[in-house]
C-alpha cells in the first residue's frame, strides 16, 4: 500500500493541467513505498511547436505526494539535485516544473483542511534488480562515483538526518531491553558498537553530496546498463566514501542465504575507482565506514521492528542481516583491498 491519499479523476486530471505535459491519460497508484503516495502519470504528452497535442508523443511520469517522514523545507534540495544531476547526464530522473516554474505545488488534503506537497518527477525505463550480477555492481559503482563527481558544484546543502547523534537517539528510544527482545545479542552488539564506531569515526576525508540509500531497489537496470537512480529523499552532504560504503553494505550480499559475495564487492569498488580514484585515507577508513552503514540501518530498522503496529500496512525489515554484516565488516577489513584498516 503506497496509495495514502485519494485523488479523484476530476482533482488529478485538474493538478496534471497545471504542468505542460498534455492532458491526463490515466493514473495508477504505485504499490512500492512506505512514506508517500505515488502514482504513474500518462499524459498525451507536451504540445508540439504549433500548440497541438500529439498522441504519438505520449509521455510518463511519477507523481508524488510527501505524506510521512519528509521535511518540506527539504524539498527544494531534493528537487534541484535531481534537475542538478540530470543536467550532467547523470541516470537521474528531472523534476518536472509546473507551469509557473515551481518544483512543487501545494494541493489540498483529504479533509481540505491540511495542504500537502507534490511533485512530478520525470519517469525512467527499467526494473530493480533483487540479485544482481557483478557487471551490474560494476555500473552501479561507476554510476555511484559519476554522481558524487557531477554533484561537486551543487550549490545545495544540507545535513545528514540519519548521522551518528540520530543513531545514539534511536538506540535511547529502543531500550537495550527492547532490543534484546528481538535478539539477545542485539543490545550487547549495539552498547560495544556504536560507542566503538562514533569515536573512530573520520572527520578528515573528502565530503560532498551523497545518496545515503543506493539499495538495488533504487537503481534501475536494463540488461548491465544503469538506466536510473532514484528516491533521493535521504540524500545529504557527508562523506563521499561514506555513500560507497553505503552502496557496498546494499549491494555485495547473496539474495538468497545473506552471505558475502566477493565478486560482486571487486566489481563495485573497482567501478568506482575506474571514474573516482579513492584516496587512499578512503580506502583505509572503508571498514569502519561500512560499519557505520551498517550501524544506521540496524538501528533505524530496530526501530520500526519495535514501534510499528502489527496491523500497519508497512512490511517491517529485520535488522539483524544488517547486524551481521556489521560484524562481518569488523573481522574482514581486508575485502576492501590494500590499505584497508579495521
Amino acid at each position: 500500500m503506497a496509495v495514502y491519499t485519494h485523488l479523484g479523476a476530476e482533482d488529478m486530471a485538474a493538478l496534471i493541467a497545471e504542468y505542460r505535459v498534455g492532458t491526463l491519460v490515466s493514473a495508477k497508484g504505485i504499490a512500492e513505498g512506505v512514506s508517500n503516495s505515488n502514482w504513474l502519470i500518462e499524459t498525451t504528452g507536451p504540445a508540439n511547436a504549433t500548440g497541438a497535442e500529439n498522441p504519438a508523443a505520449a509521455a510518463r511520469y511519477i507523481l508524488t505526494m510527501y505524506e510521512f517522514r519528509i521535511d518540506l523545507g527539504d524539498l527544494p534540495y531534493f528537487l534541484s539535485l535531481l534537475d542538478h544531476l540530470a543536467a550532467r547526464g547523470c541516470p537521474v530522473p528531472r523534476t518536472i516544473h509546473d507551469a509557473d516554474g515551481a518544483l512543487f505545488r501545494m494541493v489540498p488534503g483529504p479533509d481540505r483542511a491540511v495542504e500537502k506537497a507534490i511533485a512530478l518527477i520525470e519517469f525512467l525505463p527499467g526494473v530493480s534488480v533483487s540479485a544482481p550480477t557483478a557487471a551490474q555492481a560494476h555500473s552501479v559503482g561507476a554510476e555511484l562515483a559519476r554522481l558524487h563527481l557531477a554533484a561537486a558544484d551543487f550549490p545545495g546543502a544540507r545535513a545528514n538526518g540519519m548521522g551518528i547523534a540520530e543513531w545514539h537517539r534511536l538506540a535511547a528510544e529502543c531500550g537495550p531491553d527492547a532490543l534484546a527482545a528481538i535478539d539477545p545479542a542485539l543490545a550487547t552488539l549495539v552498547a560495544h558498537d556504536l560507542p566503538r564506531i562514533a569515536q573512530g569515526w573520520p572527520d578528515d576525508l573528502p565530503r560532498g553530496v551523497i545518496h545515503a540509500d543506493l539499495f538495488p531497489d533504487n537503481v534501475l537496470v536494463l540488461g548491465d546498463a544503469i538506466t536510473g537512480m532514484i528516491d533521493f529523499y535521504f540524500a545529504c552532504n557527508d562523506l563521499i566514501a561514506y555513500d560507497l560504503a553505503i552502496t557496498h553494505l546494499a549491494w555485495c550480499w547473496d539474495a538468497q542465504d545473506g552471505t558475502f559475495r566477493d565478486d560482486l564487492s571487486r566489481a563495485l569498488i573497482a567501478g568506482y575507482d575506474a571514474v573516482r580514484p579513492l584516496a587512499p585515507a578512503e580506502r583505509a577508513a572503508l571498514p569502519l565506514l561500512a560499519q557505520g552503514a551498517a550501524m544506521r540501518f540496524m538501528m533505524s530498522r530496530a526501530y520500526d521492528w519495535i514501534n510499528t503496529p502489527a496491523d500497519a500496512l508497512v512490511t517491517r525489515k529485520d535488522p539483524l542481516p544488517m547486524a551481521r554484516r556489521l560484524e562481518f565488516y569488523r573481522e574482514n577489513p581486508d575485502i576492501f583491498g590494500p590499505g584497508a584498516v579495521a
